[in-house]
């Protein structure tokens, strides 16, 4: 029996490394789809093209449009990275849930970073001016902080654990191997990828 294709879900904080992941993913054959580069692409640099206030009603369209792909690629049989911070809980279910019903594997990886290294890649991106780089404050980080809801190990453990043998659920034994017929597209990323 095929397994079902992977939809790869990645929590974490602006400056965590999600980018850079789903960007290495795509060299083993999974699409990136990206809530930033959409908003970007519809409407311009974050805070600079449009007020910052105005974020989540311009995001609104760009999530639905992803959304779709979302649902599309996998039920193509693709797998998908969801380069998107997925910040809340809830967040996280409903896409988890919209994964299973295209007929995907959901898999949540969590990218914790600390405040100060946080800062750190954020002050060297800031000078950027791409769709991946919105300008980032310590306050606004603060603020970020405040407001999100890391996974817990439990609901990392339900996404990742569902099916032995996908890299994900044998991510930290050294020497494992992806199986069933997968190709090693499906094994983790080399460090420094």
């Amino acid at each position: 029996m095929p397994l079902p294709p992977l939809a790869v879900l990645l929590a974490g904080l602006t400056g965590s490394g999600k980018t850079t992941l789903a960007r290495a993913l795509t060299t083993r054959g999974f699409t990136r789809l990206s809530v930033d580069e959409e908003v970007h692409r519809l409407n311009g640099r974050y805070g600079v093209d449009y007020p910052e206030d105005t974020y989540f009603a311009r995001e609104a369209p760009a999530l639905a449009t992803i959304r779709d792909r979302f649902a599309k690629e996998l039920g193509a049989g693709h797998d998908v990275v969801l380069d998107h911070g997925l910040w809340q809980h809830t967040d996280r279910d409903a896409w988890k849930e919209a994964a299973r019903t295209a007929g995907g594997l959901p898999v949540l990886i969590h990218l914790p970073a600390t405040r100060e290294e946080l800062l750190r890649r954020l002050a060297e991106r800031n000078q950027r001016a791409d769709a991946n780089s919105l300008a980032v404050t310590p306050q606004a980080l603060d603020d970020f902080l405040a407001r999100y809801q890391p996974p817990t190990p439990a609901s990392t453990r339900s996404s990742t654990q569902a099916m032995p043998g996908h890299w994900p659920y044998c991510w930290n034994k050294p020497g494992a191997q992806a199986t069933h017929g997968r190709s090693d597209r499906h094994a983790p990323p080399s460090p420094g990828t």
